[in-house]
């Protein structure tokens, strides 16, 4: 199938595609940076954008750089670029680690970081790092900049809390403690496909006890999140596979798993307590 017609923009700033969003998006206008789940949508008819505003030839707006104790991604900032670490901070590795989890060759040459965070996929590897490492989003609209946590950002499958006349331009990640280690563990059911459940870790030691846990889990609710009660438990701790079983378990009950006809929601729930149970030893 082809896309319905619609008209292309090419701004040259951040100012004149905020203001082409602004104008077009009560008619549907949709920015376009990697494309690589719009453009799909469109040939497949389930999406019909007025306008299109391609941000990719907006100067620096690819830009990655560590400022500030963060990272600032760019909103056409691919996610090719983490391919090797971006930093010398842990975060570098972490992010390299995760970026060649993400579907395909072709789509990690073309897709970007924050494309996949305002498509807010449950089972998007960046949504999960964003929200499990608390980064915060940078929205440029007609009342002005704003700023957004992850932890407001996500508010269901495909759905945030960007405004439709509102677009990201950045997000920043805090760099990690210099002693930081990271596991990370996602199933699917063949290399490339959506993930059923994953699970990213994120612990430094001191003195054999764990600290600075951070636990995050996504691809099994309908948006990422931390799981804060699970990291108060690790917190302090000496890290072993009873302690990562015990902490897993605890996590379960408390889960509001998707289902569908292919993935029943039970499987979800216990494949929740695997990919935690690895990412933990992955990290330790």
């Amino acid at each position: 199938m082809k896309p319905a017609p619609f008209t292309l923009h090419r701004p040259r700033s951040v100012a004149e595609a905020a203001a082409l969003l602004a104008a077009t998006a009560e008619e549907g206008g949709l920015i376009l940076a990697g494309g690589q789940t719009l453009t799909p949508m469109m040939a497949l008819r389930v999406a019909f954008p007025s306008d299109l505003i391609d941000i990719t030839a907006i100067p620096g707006l690819d830009r990655i750089e560590e400022a500030g104790g963060a990272l600032r991604i760019g909103a056409a900032a691919r996610h090719a670029a983490f391919r090797r670490p971006v930093t010398a901070n842990p975060l570098g590795a972490l992010l390299a680690d995760v970026c060649r989890h993400i579907a395909h060759l072709p789509i990690r040459e073309r897709g970007t970081f924050c494309g996949s965070l305002c498509h807010a996929d449950p089972a998007s590897e960046w949504c999960l790092v964003a929200a499990t490492l608390d980064a915060t989003l940078h929205l440029e609209g007609p009342e002005g900049p704003r700023e957004v946590a992850a932890a407001d950002w996500f508010e269901g499958p495909m759905t945030t809390a960007r405004a439709p006349e509102e677009m990201l331009t950045a997000a920043t990640l805090p760099l990690l403690p210099s002693a930081a280690r990271h596991g990370f563990y996602e199933f699917n059911r063949r290399a490339g496909d959506f993930a059923l459940g994953m699970a990213l870790a994120v612990v430094s030691l001191e003195d054999g006890l764990m600290k600075d846990v951070r636990l995050g889990l996504g691809a099994v609710e309908d948006r990422p999140r931390r799981l804060t009660e699970a990291e108060a438990m690790l917190e302090g701790r000496a890290p072993s596979e009873s302690l990562f079983a015990e902490v897993a378990e605890a996590v379960l009950p408390a889960l509001d798993p998707m289902g569908d006809p292919a993935t029943p929601a039970d499987y979800r729930r216990d494949l929740a307590g695997t990919a935690i149970r690895r990412a933990l030893a992955a990290a330790l």
